[in-house]
C-alpha cells in the first residue's frame, strides 16, 4: 500500500471510476464536442454551431442542496445527477440560451467507484435530456473533509445565445400572458424544510406510502428528479415566441417570478389555475404550513413560467398541444401600481 493510500486516498479507485463512466460520458457527445475524458481541460468548438452575428455565452452553476442527503441515506444515487444538470441548464435556458456543455465536481470522503459511477450516469442522463455534452469533471477524494459515506455534487453549464435574442427583464411587457409548465415534483428546493417536517418532527420512514401520494414511497417522491425543459422550450425560443422565462427554484413563485420582468410590471396570478401536486398538499398539512410558507419555499407544481405576447399566444398553445405538453395559463402581466408588489393573486 502506498503512503497516499495510507492517508486515505486510493488513486486506483479513481482509475476504476474513469473506466466505469467512459461510456456514459461518450453518450452525451453533440456537435461541437472535442477532446476526451482524462484531458486537462474540456474543449468545445463554437465554430461547429454555425454563424452568429453576436454570440453571447451564458453560464450557470448550482448544486442540489440537502436533497443530496436523502440520496446518501437511501442509497439511491442514480438520479441525483439529473437534478444537478437540471438546476444549471434550466437557469441558462431562462435567459434564452441553448445549453452546450456541462461539467461536474464530486467531492467524496471515500471513492467508491460503483457509487460515484451511478451519480455520473445520472449526470450523463441529464446532459442527454438537455442536449448538452458532459465536457469533463473532477472527483476529489478528501477523507478529512467528508465521512466515507458522504459526497458533495455541484455543476457548471455553458450555453450560447444571439445577443439580440437574449431573454432579459426588458422583454416582457404589460399585457403579456403568463403560461406555466408543470414541475415533476419538489425538484431540488426546499429540502431543509422537507427534512425538518418529515424526518425530524414526524420521524417518518423513507418506505412510508402516504395515501395522497398514490402508492409511491416517500423516498421515490422526494427523490423524483428535477424536470429538464430544454427540449420543450428551445423550439419556442428559436421561433421568437417567448418574451421571458422564469425558472421556479429556491424561493418559489414569490422570489423567482419577479426576476423575469422589470420593476414597472406586476404579475397578476389566478388562484386555482394550475394543479398543485399532491406532495405539496401533503407537506402543507403535515407541517402546518401557510399558503405564504409554501409559495415562498416550493414550486407548488410549476417548474417554468413563460411571458408570451398576446399575438403569439395561439402559436404557443398550438406548439404545446402538438407535442402533448401539459400547460396552464395562470395570469397576465400589467402595469404595477405604486403601492403594490410585483405579484398579486386574485
Amino acid at each position: 500500500m502506498s503512503r497516499y493510500q495510507e492517508a486515505g486516498v486510493d488513486v486506483n479507485a479513481g482509475y476504476e471510476l474513469v473506466r466505469r463512466i467512459k461510456g456514459a460520458v461518450a453518450s452525451t457527445t453533440r456537435p461541437g464536442s472535442l477532446g476526451q475524458i482524462g484531458s486537462f481541460g474540456g474543449l468545445f468548438d463554437l465554430g461547429a454551431l454555425g454563424s452568429m452575428k453576436h454570440p453571447i455565452l451564458v453560464s450557470g452553476t448550482d448544486g442540489v442542496g440537502t436533497k443530496l442527503l436523502l440520496a446518501q441515506q437511501t442509497g439511491i444515487h442514480e438520479t441525483i445527477g439529473i437534478d444537478c444538470v437540471a438546476m444549471c441548464v434550466n437557469d441558462i435556458l431562462a435567459q434564452g440560451a441553448q445549453p452546450l456543455y456541462f461539467m461536474d465536481y464530486i467531492a467524496v470522503g471515500h471513492n467508491d467507484p460503483q457509487r460515484i459511477a451511478a451519480v455520473v450516469k445520472g449526470v450523463a442522463q441529464g446532459c442527454r435530456q438537455a442536449h448538452a455534452a458532459l465536457n469533463g469533471g473532477e472527483t476529489a477524494e478528501m477523507p478529512d473533509m467528508y465521512s466515507k459515506e458522504e459526497y458533495d455534487l455541484a455543476g457548471f453549464a455553458v450555453g450560447i445565445a444571439e445577443k439580440d435574442e437574449l431573454l432579459t427583464q426588458t422583454r416582457p411587457q404589460a399585457g403579456d400572458l403568463l403560461f406555466a409548465l408543470p414541475s415533476s415534483g419538489l425538484h431540488s428546493n426546499g429540502f431543509s424544510l422537507v427534512r425538518q417536517i418529515v424526518f425530524k418532527e414526524h420521524q417518518l420512514d423513507f418506505n412510508e406510502k402516504p395515501e395522497i401520494l398514490g402508492g409511491k414511497t416517500l423516498a421515490a417522491e422526494l427523490l423524483e428528479p428535477t424536470r429538464i425543459y430544454v427540449k420543450t422550450l428551445w423550439p419556442l425560443i428559436e421561433q421568437g415566441l417567448l418574451n421571458g422565462i422564469s425558472h421556479i427554484t429556491g424561493g418559489g413563485l414569490i422570489e423567482n417570478l419577479p426576476r423575469m420582468f422589470g420593476e414597472n410590471l406586476q404579475a397578476v396570478l389566478q388562484r386555482g389555475s394550475w394543479d398543485v401536486l399532491p406532495i405539496f398538499k401533503y407537506l402543507a398539512k403535515l407541517g402546518k404550513l401557510t399558503d405564504q410558507d409554501c409559495l415562498e419555499t416550493f414550486n407548488m407544481g410549476i417548474g417554468m413560467v413563460l411571458a408570451v405576447a398576446p399575438d403569439k399566444a395561439a402559436a404557443v398553445r398550438a406548439a404545446f398541444e402538438q407535442s402533448n405538453e401539459k400547460f396552464y395559463e395562470i395570469g397576465t402581466l400589467g402595469k404595477r401600481p405604486a403601492d403594490e408588489g410585483k405579484i398579486r393573486f386574485k
